[in-house]
């Protein structure tokens, strides 16, 4: 069942069959009852413009992701109008088959789809169509595909991201227009001071921060409690899960380099790698657009964790590439022949931080870019290959759909982000249409 909260509005007119119009609603109440979390509906077809507000004076306040706008028979766009002056959330068109071809035309549903379609798109409101019976596999498919997109658009207005000092030098795409964020996406920035952050966590006592250890235990092979560095990041990251519970933050950008080694005395990567594992995806260089990619990946996928590498290495025999980064990576990401390493960074031999290759399967990748003119997304689909480990840190080598060497020299040439988000799930048609809901210019690699 989706976590999802819906608004099913059956509309129709007196003129038309209800009695098979009512075999539709009812076959759609009981579906999305059985997939929706929290599902808002009518007793009956709502025939009239009066019903309809009745209903939704019913609704005010609710906090709702979709609503379901069922044409069960052809009706007016008085209705959908309605319906625009109590909600401004996605909106998914939905018309069903004729029962019969042949004598009287029983339902109309297509023309009432046709008809709303056109009313939202002159109100400039984002929607979404569906065509064709509550029962079709296929229907239901995109229709769940569908209430992820709108929950996570819901989910970036509301998503205050915590950015932890300012980007390293000459890390540029790393920063964001905050207004331009706002506008686009919805999402605020929360940011935190990063000296503070030093400061007040090394006065952490043992009985406040252990939980933070104990919990890398469960998962990290190596870890030692007497590591210094080890006891630095359980330190660090008690102080920033207590300030970002506080703030009702759900996602991190953090400035890692040269400030943790030089200040704090240990790398940032175990504090990312474990944030990220427990669902608060974190980037690392204070990259905001690539923690806001890790965090519609994360919500697109159900709650996989997502990682953040830099392209730096291709394979033409194998049309692959390898994403790479200095060792941060959530746990459960780690191949299960080795499970999640401690290691030490790479370039500083400074702990602790992850040291493995990532798990072979399928894989999107994915980037909300940011350019002169706006925003844009990028789409890439592979499958990431079971080979040793390509580097130190933690990397993974994704075999392309695309061929290789033209896809890199399409990146390079439209100047992309040197930072890309990987999930283990095919998600690329869902952000194909997050990207059209947003309206967005997205650039596709499948």
């Amino acid at each position: 069942m989706l976590s999802t909260s819906v608004i099913y509005l059956p509309i129709g007119r007196k003129t038309f069959d209800l009695t098979a119009a009512e075999v539709v609603w009812k076959e759609t109440s009981d579906w999305l009852q059985s997939q929706c979390e929290t599902l808002y509906e009518p007793e009956q077809i709502m025939t009239s413009v009066e019903e309809l507000e009745q209903f939704l004076q019913s609704l005010e306040g609710k906090q709702i992701d979709s609503i379901v706008y069922q044409s069960v028979t052809f009706a007016d766009g008085e209705f959908v109008v309605k319906a625009l002056d109590y909600f401004k959330v996605p909106f998914i068109v939905w018309s069903v088959r004729e029962p019969s071809v042949g004598g009287r035309l029983r339902l109309n549903s297509l023309t009432g789809g046709n008809s709303t379609s056109n009313v939202l798109m002159h109100y400039r409101h984002p929607f979404s169509f569906v065509f064709g019976n509550p029962s079709e596999l296929e229907v239901q498919q995109k229709l769940l595909r569908q209430f992820r997109v709108n929950r996570v658009i819901d989910k970036l207005g509301q998503l205050s991201i915590g950015v932890i000092g300012d980007h390293p030098p000459g890390f540029f795409f790393s920063e964001a227009n905050e207004q331009l964020l706002k506008n686009q996406l919805g999402v605020t920035i929360h940011k935190m001071d990063l000296q503070q952050a030093f400061r007040e966590c090394v006065k952490l006592d043992e009985s406040r921060y252990l939980s933070a250890v104990e919990r890398a235990e469960q998962q990290v092979v190596g870890l030692s409690r007497s590591d210094e560095a080890v006891k630095k990041f359980a330190q660090f990251y008690t102080y920033v899960k207590d300030y970002i519970n506080e703030n009702q933050i759900k996602a991190l950008a953090v400035r890692c380099w040269p400030d943790f080694f030089n200040e704090l005395g240990a790398a940032a990567c175990s504090t990312l790698s474990q944030f990220t594992e427990g669902g608060i995806v974190s980037s690392c260089e204070s990259d905001i657009h690539g923690s806001i990619s890790m965090f519609i990946l994360y919500e697109l996928s159900n709650g996989n964790a997502p990682y953040l590498g830099d392209l730096v290495h291709i394979n033409e025999e194998r049309n692959s590439a390898v994403f790479w980064h200095c060792g941060a990576a959530a746990y459960s990401l780690a191949h299960p022949a080795t499970g999640a390493q401690a290691g030490v960074h790479p370039n500083r031999k400074m702990g602790f931080t992850m040291d493995f290759g990532l798990k072979p399967g399928g894989v999107t990748i994915f980037r909300v870019s940011n350019t002169p003119d706006g925003y844009r997304l990028l789409v890439m689909k592979g499958t990431a290959l079971d080979v040793p480990q390509a580097f130190s840190g933690t990397s993974v080598e994704v075999e392309l759909s695309t061929d290789v060497t033209s896809t890199l020299n399409s990146l390079m040439q439209q100047g992309f982000e040197p930072h890309y988000a990987i999930v283990y799930d095919d998600v690329s048609d869902a952000l194909m249409e997050l990207g059209r809901q947003l309206g967005i210019e997205t650039i596709v690699y499948v």
